[in-house]
């Protein structure tokens, strides 16, 4: 079981790998939006195209995404609060790995997913007519991803659905929406967003090939892409420290990572690990690292498996062995799944044998 964390900043970031660069992308703020490309309408009176006297908002998702599955009764509520007033919001189905799922995906969400469903036309392209003419077009790599069209059938908007505000949805719908510096902002963001996928991938590779000083000063570059990315950043910058071998430096750090998220046992865990992991960690560092598992341990309220092995191995690392075997023992009791079990159960004959397990 490897529970070392290694940071992918690209995915952790970006949410996702990049599919198209800015200037691959042709569809953007102001254009015509694209035909209605529509394989099969599974929910709802099927839109033949644009009307005039109509504002509409088409979402894509897919029935494994989970930020989705989260923002489906937010575009409901919208739905439901605009359908009367020329709003008309249509759920396009993109990426699915079996569509079979989507039905009863539907079914399932009942009244929290009233609005048109659609399936994409992959007749004559793989991946999906409306996945290309949309969102490959428009730059957009991830879902749920949304276009909200004007009735004078131009993109007024896109974005992610959650953060579409009514105020938008009113201004679109009564003609008053400012256009021009939507796209503007729009356009600045996915230049933003390029940039950062560039210096992601210097970063990543740099850490790959162990150039800390190449990883730090691409890092320094993306701090200022995403002022409100600190969290991020810092623990992107933890796993150069640790790779630099510098423990002292990158347990100072990951206290101040620790002392903004109290609450977040995973985290904490997380940071408690990265240190625990490293050899021949000691004195301040060590006791920087089961302060941080002990933090874990009381934010899960002592019921999590893992985090007590965590706390376990911090234990004996600082001379406690019965404490770290009474801890270890609570693990293996907790743990439901066999393999955990079997691989706390491994590290607690190590413990009773006076060893320390492998960090792996």
């Amino acid at each position: 079981m490897k529970r070392t964390f290694l940071f992918n900043l690209a995915v952790a970031l970006l949410g996702g790998a990049f599919s198209a660069t800015a200037a691959e992308a042709t569809l953007g703020i102001g254009d015509p939006a694209p035909k209605l490309a529509v394989g099969e309408w599974v929910q709802g009176e099927p839109v033949k195209e644009f009307q005039k006297d109509k504002t509409y908002l088409v979402e894509f998702w897919a029935t494994w995404c989970g930020p989705c599955r989260t923002s489906i009764p937010h575009l409901n509520e919208i739905h439901t609060k605009f359908k009367d007033k020329g709003l008309v919001v249509i759920g396009q189905n993109v990426w699915e790995r079996d569509e079979s799922l989507v039905k009863p995906f539907i079914e399932k969400m009942g009244d929290k997913m009233t609005y048109r469903v659609a399936m994409d036309d992959k007749s004559e392209r793989e991946r999906g007519a409306m996945a290309e003419t949309w969102m490959q077009a428009a730059g957009q790599n991830g879902i749920p991803a949304a276009f909200l069209v004007g009735k004078d059938g131009k993109i007024a908007w896109i974005g992610h659905p959650m953060s579409l505000k009514d105020s938008v949805v009113e201004e679109v719908l009564a003609g008053t929406f400012d256009v021009a510096k939507s796209a503007a902002d729009f356009k600045k963001q996915r230049e933003s967003r390029t940039e950062m996928a560039r210096l992601s991938s210097l970063f990543s590779e740099a850490m790959k090939d162990k150039k800390w000083d190449e990883a730090d000063a691409a890092l320094s570059e993306i701090a200022k892409l995403m002022p409100d990315g600190q969290q991020a950043v810092a623990t992107a910058r933890l796993q150069i420290l640790l790779g630099k071998g510098d423990t002292e430096a990158a347990a100072s750090l990951a206290e101040q990572i620790s002392g903004r998220a109290k609450d977040n046992s995973a985290m904490q865990n997380r940071l408690a690990w990265q240190l625990l992991s490293q050899e021949n960690l000691s004195g301040k560092a060590l006791a920087t690292a089961h302060a941080i598992a002990v933090r874990a341990n009381e934010a899960a309220g002592g019921k999590d498996a893992s985090i007590l092995d965590t706390l376990a191995r911090a234990t004996y690392m600082k001379g406690d062995k019965a404490k770290a075997i009474e801890l270890q023992q609570k693990a293996v009791e907790l743990a439901e799944d066999e393999d955990l079990k079997k691989q706390l159960q491994s590290n607690l004959d190590s413990f009773k044998k006076d060893q320390l397990p492998k960090a792996d």
